[in-house]
């Protein structure tokens, strides 16, 4: 009898595949640990720790993979955590060569392609992929622009005392277009929101917690341990803790289509930037380039 090579099995086998390739990405870190049903995810960006376009195609691979290897035993998974390996930094944001670059050639397209793919990773994090899973995001280090942005996507934030977070952009006359404003807005209003993008303040952590977007916090070093002390305490509560999150969602839903029209309003603002906006951010990443030498020689 000749071997089934139907739908179905085409099916499980790209499960299979997705599944595997989640502990085989380049730029993320991940384990899984059974005893507490935690998956740990840590960026390692190459080069600059911002989100470059090969680091998205991780992320894309990453909640695949997370569907396929839990899809059939979802109450398996019930905390993940994502946090960074740079030391000192969460997340700086967007790829800012890359924009410089798709600015001056006019290339809208691109722009909005970069913007759509950030957003889908957030809005599936945001609804924790369709699981019953509790989302911490674990900041040990500075979270700017669109780590800042990410990072407000996960139920719980945790920060370490010395870290930073703020919205730059508006530094080269842009505003973080992939979910800051939706999302601030919706947890401490839109007038809060407003005041955070327009300033490029940098807020600390014991100043997020005040204002309710971080949600503990660890002393300099302890973050990981701080993050295993919380799923501890919550693996009894876990149900009534989801719940609260899940019933947050609905009470203030968030839309791919709402992200995605303000994808197209930042790509907009992006191409109404001067040579003068560019030169800054320019040379806003020749400084994030010398972080991670100098952070590593620094260790």
């Amino acid at each position: 009898m000749p071997p089934v090579t139907g739908p179905a099995v085409q099916l499980d086998f790209r499960k299979e595949f997705d599944a595997r390739r989640l502990f085989n990405l380049r730029q993320l870190e991940v384990s899984y640990e059974e005893s507490t049903g935690t998956l740990w995810t840590f960026m390692r960006p190459d080069g600059r720790p911002s989100y470059n376009p090969a680091l998205l195609d991780d992320f894309h691979a990453w909640q695949q993979g997370i569907t396929a290897m839990f899809a059939d035993r979802p109450h398996d998974l019930r905390f993940l955590v994502l946090g960074s390996r740079t030391p000192g930094v969460f997340n700086l944001g967007g790829d800012l060569n890359l924009f410089a670059a798709k600015i001056r050639e006019r290339d809208r397209a691109a722009l909005v392609g970069y913007g759509k793919s950030c957003v889908r990773i957030l809005h599936r994090n945001l609804n924790g992929l369709g699981l019953p899973v509790v989302t911490i995001g674990l900041a040990q280090g500075d979270a700017l622009g669109g780590g800042f942005e990410s990072l407000l996507s996960f139920n719980v934030v945790i920060a370490e005392r010395g870290a930073k977070f703020g919205f730059p952009e508006n530094l080269f006359g842009l505003f973080p277009g992939m979910g800051a404003y939706s999302l601030i807005a919706r947890r401490i209003g839109a007038a809060r929101a407003e005041e955070m993008i327009l300033t490029g303040r940098t807020y600390t952590a014991e100043e997020m917690l005040e204002a309710g977007l971080v949600h503990l916090l660890a002393e300099p070093g302890q973050g990981i341990e701080a993050t295993r002390d919380y799923i501890a305490r919550q693996r009894r509560r876990h149900a009534g803790t989801r719940a609260v999150f899940q019933a947050g969602r609905e009470v203030a839903p968030l839309s791919l289509e709402e992200l995605d029209r303000i994808v197209e309003i930042w790509a907009d603002a992006c191409l109404d930037l001067g040579e003068r906006d560019l030169k800054v951010m320019q040379r806003l990443v020749a400084a994030q380039n010398r972080l991670p030498s100098a952070l590593a020689a620094a260790e």
